[in-house]
C-alpha cells in the first residue's frame, strides 16, 4: 500500500515557475514508476509526465516537453515536478500516481493516486 500526498500548488502568473512535490508513504516507493497527471475543469484527466522506478527513464506529454521536469529522490520517498514557463492552459488539479510501470501515459497503469493539488496560472 502506498499513500501519496501532493504539495506545492498555488496561484501564479504566467511565465513563472512552480515545483510540485509528492511524498509517498511505505517502504516500497522505489519499486514504483511515478507519474503526474492533471485535470482541468470540464476536461478529462491527462498524462503530464512519468519517471521509471530508478529515474533512468522519463516521459513527457508534448504540451509540457521542454518546460516541465520530473525527478525523484528514492531516499526521501518523493517525486518532484518542476514546472517552468507556466501558461494559463497549465491550470489544473495535478495528481501524482504510483504504478508498476509499462504504459506510462495511461492512468490505468497506476494503482495509487494522491488527492491532487491545484495549480492556477493567470495571464
Amino acid at each position: 500500500q502506498v499513500q501519496l500526498v501532493e504539495s506545492g500548488g498555488g496561484l501564479v502568473q504566467a511565465g513563472v515557475s512552480l515545483r510540485l512535490s509528492c511524498a509517498a508513504s511505505g517502504r516500497t516507493f522505489s519499486r514504483y514508476a511515478m507519474g503526474w497527471f492533471r485535470q482541468a475543469p470540464g476536461k478529462e484527466r491527462e498524462f503530464v509526465t512519468a519517471i521509471s522506478w530508478n529515474g533512468g527513464r522519463t516521459y513527457y506529454a508534448d504540451s509540457v516537453k521542454g518546460r516541465f521536469t520530473i525527478s525523484r529522490d528514492n531516499a526521501k520517498n518523493t517525486v518532484y515536478l518542476q514546472m517552468n514557463s507556466l501558461k494559463p492552459e497549465d491550470t489544473a488539479v495535478y495528481y501524482c500516481a504510483a504504478g508498476a510501470g509499462g504504459t506510462y501515459h495511461l492512468a490505468e497503469a497506476y494503482d495509487y493516486w494522491g488527492q491532487g493539488t491545484q495549480v492556477t496560472v493567470s495571464s
